[in-house]
């Protein structure tokens, strides 16, 4: 049979007048159109003359042959329109590419289709009106649900759901799959899918009804659900239900619940969930009178501890205790830094301060502090604000005791010493309540109106800052008021922190008023550091608020004023952050490229991370051309997207980029390598990453090379900390172990990203540090000793080796000189006796010392010794055996596993092989065991406890007695050569 090499005589054809040789031609043309399409594609006229012709039969079969030549051609929505065209010809479960691409430009045009209609329903008089729907476009999408049903691929059928708009079709998935699967999934694609805050509020009330139609409802997931959606009274009346059960599964799932909800939701929705169960108790008190006291007893007690939860008092109490008890903080780290730098240099002594503060950060441990007093007296102006606000981070947590920790710097009635000391434990105090407020915001409001001294703007800076970190999110329009009025003094100093804190008082509320009161005075005032606080203010009020706050994002692009368009990149950031919108990265890419003012190029950049950081592997392919980007603020703003998005998984793609860029010609690039190469490895160990050892070897270098620049300097300082931060016991995260964005961890890292204008700004970091440990509570909130399993070598998780000091005790041999021509000869008679004796073993040595230089100067050397388990120049290996003088063969294999107790520290990566003994008395509520507090089921709770005691009474007091014996602070002096002022 001959091959056919040409379809000229089909084409001809349909230019007969017989309909009967039109529709010969037309269905051999089809069945060849992937074929021959280009030569078919001359002849698109004539077949369209054919189609549009309403009294042709066979119109259908025309759409279908020019759809498939359309197809060919690129043209997909034309495809789609003659492929709707054709009706049933076109054949939807035809396993074809030309089918499927067709299929899902139909799903993209019926998403399209039905966003624009939901938000025409939403805002008639905003929205334009939207075309009705072609009914074949429907059943095409309408038949690909019911594929989906039919090979039960709800997951397909969810995605699409979400996207267009169908709740209908939404909710028969989640009841014919399995709910509990098919309901995290969906939680978890409501931040990236859903761009609209209206739909996503609708679909998680529809998660809400469905879990509490369930017999066993997953009462985790409804209260995250409802935390989401802001509604503190209907969640704190589940919780109530389930209280009054009185079961103890029914307490322990309250519980669990209650720790949950404490991490993860704002401080305004946990005040009005506590008053309200606070309420319930007081009524049932009341109504209890004359009763038993043991039928109400039970419930009440759960109560007290659910409210006691809520408060955070108990979670500070066991991550201070956590923290406390396994801080390995290496000290010679911060002395060898110390006695390397410079201390008169304000950004080298800076640098140290905030080190020291991140390694110490929540531990309570100021010893090094304490002994660094002459190091310490060299603080000067704004490093003394640091310096004193450090204590804040060490201090963590320590809401009862903030007062008094802080009392020395306060400023004292009558007593003055130093205003920057002053304003920074103002600084201090709230960073000690972080997210927490209570008492202490009383006590800075008052502040802000105390003091009209000359250096009040100081104080009143300090006192803004830790109003703004204590008070986030609690949408407090009076505290905002009294930021205003410090606003509206026009002081670059305080104005600058008062719209900081302002925008963090009103975080993630999207209020509108609030936004123009600080924009129009972002327009009237003159000072530069103003209008930046005030920028990245508005951009906290819209966090998470997505398409609720692109209405501003325009108008702040369009501005004229470069610092008001870099605020829009961080509005961007903050509204769609942890959602990976497309639409968000796209137009930071192409401000990226396109934008006259590189501090707005170096933001947008940057504000990519915190939109990917929960699709970290996906940042380093996206931002690799940016990293060659001949622009260096472009450069360094790629160096943080990396850190921010891949902070604490050991990305190998993230670090293979950044470590070129940490020798970049330019210092603040190198800068940004290097903290960025900490926030990624921050607990990693060298077992199980090969670039922790090569990358805390580069800080060390670049510190202790004396022709570095003090920018690549404070960054590897800064490093330092940041990847041993918490005694080596938190990560940083941005998101919870169940995959939601934390809200404290992503407004701290942005500020921190601020120290590239005011290195205060460094201490919010710590606002992103998160404990990592297996930390689990009985029925009566107890630390119960028990054991879990690690089902991985030590090595893979253990914590670095302590690193060895330069000097030793041992007698140094001092080398004796012998002449070069000695040497030489030395030299040649050691060599040749080295080969005569490898002839006669009759083998060469396994490893061969290089050969000095024959013009090398001899020297009586020391005879060599094994290095110490984990210093340079031993394996990891060997860093788990004990050394024991015999050959390494001899040496116990390192075990497969590891049993670990109450309280110990659990990595992120660790907790996939985490698994408990199936003979434990104690087992987990939560069926996946992710980090965090862990409620335990107690299997046999008539038998005597032996509980863990805890450690925060003892560390406190011994701090306190230290405290009370500390050399006073300084007297305030300058040397005058810092420029520092």
């Amino acid at each position: 049979m001959a091959t056919l090499t040409s379809v000229g005589g089909l084409i001809s054809l349909l230019e007969e007048p017989e309909v009967t040789l039109q529709y010969h031609g037309l269905s051999k043309l089809n069945t060849l159109a992937d074929q021959f399409w280009s030569e078919i594609s001359e002849s698109l006229t004539q077949i369209e003359i054919l189609y549009e012709d309403e009294t042709f039969p066979h119109r259908q079969l025309a759409a279908l042959v020019l759809s498939k030549i359309y197809f060919n051609l690129g043209e997909y929505d034309e495809a789609l329109n003659f492929a709707l065209g054709a009706g049933d010809l076109f054949n939807l479960h035809e396993n074809s590419l030309y089918t499927k691409t067709v299929v899902n430009t139909a799903i993209e045009r019926y998403i399209a289709q039905r966003v624009q209609q939901w938000e025409h329903d939403a805002n008639p008089k905003l929205a334009e009106p939207v075309a009705s729907m072609n009914p074949h476009l429907e059943a095409v999408v309408e038949n690909m649900f019911e594929r989906c049903f039919a090979q039960k691929d709800y997951n397909m059928a969810i995605g699409i759901a979400l996207e267009a708009r169908r709740l209908d079709v939404l909710e028969k998935a989640l009841k014919q799959g399995n709910c509990e699967e098919l309901h995290r999934y969906v939680q978890d694609a409501c931040f990236p899918l859903l761009q609209s805050n209206a739909f996503r509020s609708k679909v998680l009330r529809l998660l809400v009804e469905l879990q509490l139609d369930r017999q066993q409802p997953d009462y985790e997931a409804v209260c995250q659900c409802l935390m989401l959606l802001n509604e503190p009274h209907t969640c704190a009346d589940l919780l109530l239900r389930l209280v009054k059960n009185g079961g103890e599964d029914d307490c322990l799932v309250v519980c669990q619940v209650a720790f949950d909800l404490e991490a993860n939701a704002t401080q305004g929705f946990l005040a009005k969930l506590t008053e309200r169960l606070e309420e319930d108790m007081a009524s049932s008190s009341a109504e209890a009178e004359g009763e038993a006291a043991t039928e109400a007893s039970p419930a009440k007690k759960t109560l007290a501890n659910l409210i006691s939860i809520l408060s955070g008092k108990l979670t500070i109490k066991l991550y201070l205790d956590f923290l406390f008890r396994n801080n390995h903080t290496d000290l010679t780290i911060l002395k060898t830094t110390r006695d390397r730098l410079e201390s008169r240099n304000s950004v080298y002594h800076s640098a140290l301060t905030f080190t020291n503060a991140f390694m110490h950060a929540g531990t309570t441990v100021d010893d090094f502090l304490r002994n660094s007093m002459e190091w310490l007296q060299r603080a000067t102006n704004w490093t003394k604000f640091s310096a004193a606000a450090a204590l804040g981070v060490i201090h963590k947590g320590q809401h009862e005791r903030a007062l008094s920790l802080m009392s020395r710097y306060l400023p004292q009635d009558g007593v003055s010493s130093s205003p920057y000391s002053e304003g920074g434990a103002f600084f201090a105090l709230g960073l000690i309540n972080a997210n927490r407020g209570g008492s202490v915001v009383k006590y800075l409001t008052n502040a802000l109106t105390r003091f009209q001294t000359r250096d009040a703007d100081i104080l009143r800076h300090g006192a803004c800052l830790g109003l703004g970190v204590a008070a986030m999110a609690t949408a407090n329009t009076a505290l905002f008021e009294s930021l205003s009025d410090v606003l509206f003094s026009d002081s670059a100093v305080a104005s600058e922190a008062a719209g900081i804190a302002m925008g963090m008082v009103m975080l993630g509320t999207g209020s509108t008023s609030s936004v123009q009161e600080m924009l129009q005075y972002a327009h009237d005032t003159q000072h530069e550091k103003i209008i930046r606080g005030l920028a990245i203010g508005i951009a906290m009020i819209m966090y998470g608020r997505q398409d609720e706050a692109d209405a501003l994002i325009d108008e702040l692009c369009e501005d004229k004023d470069p610092l008001l368009r870099y605020g829009a990149m961080y509005t961007i950031a903050m509204a769609y952050c942890g959602t990976g919108s497309n639409q968000a990265i796209k137009r930071l890419l192409h401000v990226a490229v396109s934008d006259v003012n590189d501090e707005v190029r170096r933001a947008a950049v940057t504000a990519l991370g915190f939109i990917l950081f929960r699709t970290p592997h996906q940042v380093p392919r996206m931002v690799q051309l940016l990293t060659e980007s001949y622009n260096p603020h472009v450069r360094y703003g790629a160096t943080l997207a990396l850190g921010i998005s891949c902070a604490g998984t050991g990305s190998r793609e993230a670090i293979a980029l950044l470590e070129p860029m940490a020798k970049d010609s330019v210092d603040f690039v190198r800068q940004g390598a290097l903290i960025a190469l900490a926030l990624i490895l921050v607990q990693q160990s060298e077992a199980l990453n090969s670039k922790v050892a090569s990358s805390r070897k580069l800080f060390e270098s670049v510190i202790t090379d004396k022709h570095a620049d003090p920018m690549a300097k404070f960054g590897a300082v800064l490093a330092q900390g940041i990847i041993d931060a918490g005694g080596r016991n938190v990560t940083v995260s941005l998101q919870t172990p169940s995959g939601q964005p934390r809200m404290p961890a992503v407004v701290g890292m942005c500020l921190f990203t601020q120290f590239w204008f005011w290195y205060p700004l460094t201490h919010f970091l710590s606002l992103a540090f998160t404990p990592t440990g297996f930390i689990g509570l009985d029925k009566n909130l107890q630390v119960p000793k028990m054991t879990v399993i690690s089902q991985a070598k030590p090595s893979l998780f253990a914590y670095p080796p302590p690193q060895k000091t330069a000097t030793t005790d041992e007698t140094v041999k001092v080398a004796t000189a012998v002449l070069s021509t000695t040497a030489k000869a030395k030299a040649r008679a050691k060599k040749a006796e080295r080969e005569k004796k490898q002839q006669a073993d009759g083998k060469a040595m396994d490893v061969e010392a290089p050969a000095k230089p024959e013009d090398a100067m001899d020297t009586d050397e020391p005879k060599e010794t094994t290095p110490a388990p984990g210093t340079p120049g031993r394996n990891d290996d060997s860093a788990m055996a004990v050394d024991s003088g015999e050959p390494s063969s001899a040496k116990t294999p390192e075990p497969k596993s590891q049993t670990l107790g109450n309280l110990s520290r659990v990595v992120p990566d660790q907790w996939p092989f985490i698994t408990i003994p199936t003979d434990s008395r104690y087992t987990p509520v939560k069926k996946t065991l992710l980090g965090g507090i862990l409620m335990l089921h107690d299997h046999q709770p008539d038998q005597p406890q032996e509980l863990m005691e805890s450690l925060v009474k003892k560390g406190s007091e011994s701090n306190s007695s230290s405290h009370s014996s500390e050399v006073k602070p300084p007297k305030p002096f300058e040397y005058p050569f810092d420029n520092d002022s």
